[in-house]
């Protein structure tokens, strides 16, 4: 009687796969006995979920569900609504632990899981854990678990409405890509002062207005000309399920992860000065630099949300961000990735100020960069060719990082090679003050990997 999963959804910090290929209601209904049983040997038994807004995420659900209570879980379904939703109730409704029903900014067709474990992250070993437990599941000896559902969005809304504290109003388009911040986003704006133009606000597991990932640029065009035609101090994104931020100036500049993180950084550090502030190995240096000129301690770390919540909780850091948008706030939250909370501490930082967004943007310093460049490397070999790149480098005392990856620094700036935790990829990244010493970071990064057999794309 026990399942196998397809080995390809078991990732490092989620369970992802293509509904009706490689992830199925059986797997749902799987995973959840395999948590509740992981759960109950921990001593728990109380478990929040949640949903987003594709298609195929109630019956995902309800088989989830059902495996949990199978298991002997008391379940507290919280209905539909973004992931970080999912996380205020883990953290308020005091349950010990939480999964949510979600695909994230993957394409229609893909679902998936995230977990929360007794108030802390829940990737790595222990997911492949749970294909393990799947392995041995037979008929269960435990009581079923009682099931009820508590709505907790208007409660949730009020938390983010909260701590908004800002003084003069703003004009801001919101742009939640009919995925599963919508609702939330109706309600919020509702009740913030200010002019709030709401774009693709209606739940749609489609997507059809775009894709919903801010960090593409093309899927932030439709909130850029709404930026220009209201007039908009600024204009917020959100990915699929609401974890993930991207942001569009008054001039219609998108600004990156790195870049939002110094604005965010700056207000942070005035209440703690001398606090350390992380940020991946994928930020600009920019963005380090800017945090020690102003007070703080720059912590460079891993890359992905589950590793950099666990470095927030061992660092107490009061902030942390990656280049991809996920942002953590702990100072007066509770320090997970929650990018409708982060507008609305962002709105009130801008409120507060006497510059706009764009003037802030202008004053960092320039530098010339190249996007995130992935390209495919087999999952045997991605990290071999990192570790071979690492071990020449080491050979010549080149300066460098290796916290995840190499990042290399040089006269000229800092390059970056790292293997995805996700998928079957290489990851690399350059930046510099000048166009010829990016071309020659690039040159270095290409001449290592072509060392390694591997050719670098063109950026």
């Amino acid at each position: 009687m026990g399942h196998l999963f397809d080995p390809t959804i078991l990732r490092e910090y989620d369970i992802r796969g293509v509904v009706g290929k490689t992830l199925s209601s059986a797997d749902a209904r799987a995973i959840g006995r395999a948590y509740a049983l992981t759960l109950a040997e921990a001593g728990g038994h109380r478990v929040a979920v949640g949903y987003d807004g594709r298609l195929t995420s109630p019956e995902l659900e309800e088989a989830l569900v059902d495996g949990l209570a199978i298991e002997g879980a008391d379940v507290v379904r919280i209905g539909r609504g973004p992931t970080p939703m999912l996380y205020y109730a883990a953290a308020t409704l005091g349950v010990d632990g939480g999964i949510m029903v979600t695909g994230s900014h993957n394409p229609p067709d893909h679902n998936g899981f995230k977990f929360v474990f007794q108030g802390k992250p829940f990737y790595g070993a222990a997911i492949q854990q749970l294909g393990e437990i799947a392995l041995g599941l037979g008929a269960s000896r435990r009581a079923r678990g009682e099931v009820t559902e508590h709505a907790i969005r208007t409660d949730y809304v009020a938390r983010l409405a909260r701590d908004y504290d800002g003084i003069r109003t703003l004009t801001v388009a919101w742009d939640a890509g009919n995925g599963a911040t919508g609702e939330v986003v109706q309600e919020l704006t509702a009740r913030l002062p200010g002019r709030h133009i709401l774009l693709n606000e209606t739940i749609d597991g489609t997507f059809p207005a775009h894709h919903p990932d801010p960090t593409i640029p093309e899927n932030l065009v439709q909130l850029q000309q709404a930026v220009a035609r209201d007039h908009c101090d600024l204009g917020v994104a959100f990915d699929g399920d609401g974890d993930r931020i991207g942001v569009v100036d008054g001039r219609g500049r998108i600004l990156w992860g790195d870049q939002l993180m110094v604005v965010l950084a700056r207000d942070v550090l005035a209440r703690h000065p001398g606090a350390p502030i992380i940020a991946d190995v994928k930020a600009s240096e920019v963005l380090f630099d800017e945090i020690a000129r102003m007070g703080g301690r720059p912590v460079m770390a891993a890359t992905g949300h589950s590793l950099i919540k666990a470095k927030l909780a061992e660092t107490g850091a009061p902030l942390a961000g990656e280049m991809s948008g996920h942002i953590f706030f702990a100072e007066g939250y509770y320090g997970f990735d929650d990018a409708v909370y982060v507008a609305g501490r962002l709105l009130g930082v801008l409120s507060r100020s006497q510059e706009s967004l764009a003037e802030m943007g202008d004053r960092l310093p320039a530098v010339v960069n190249t996007p995130e460049l992935r390209f495919p490397c087999a999952e045997s070999r991605k990290f071999q060719v990192v570790r071979e790149v690492r071990e020449r480098l080491r050979k010549t005392g080149t300066e460098m990082t290796d916290i995840d990856g190499v990042r290399v620094r040089t006269a000229d700036g800092w390059w970056l090679l790292r293997a995805s935790n996700t998928q079957a990829v290489l990851v690399a990244r350059a930046e510099s003050t000048t166009e010829d010493g990016l071309a020659r970071l690039k040159g270095a990064l290409a001449a290592e990997l072509a060392a390694s057999g591997v050719a670098l794309p063109d950026a």
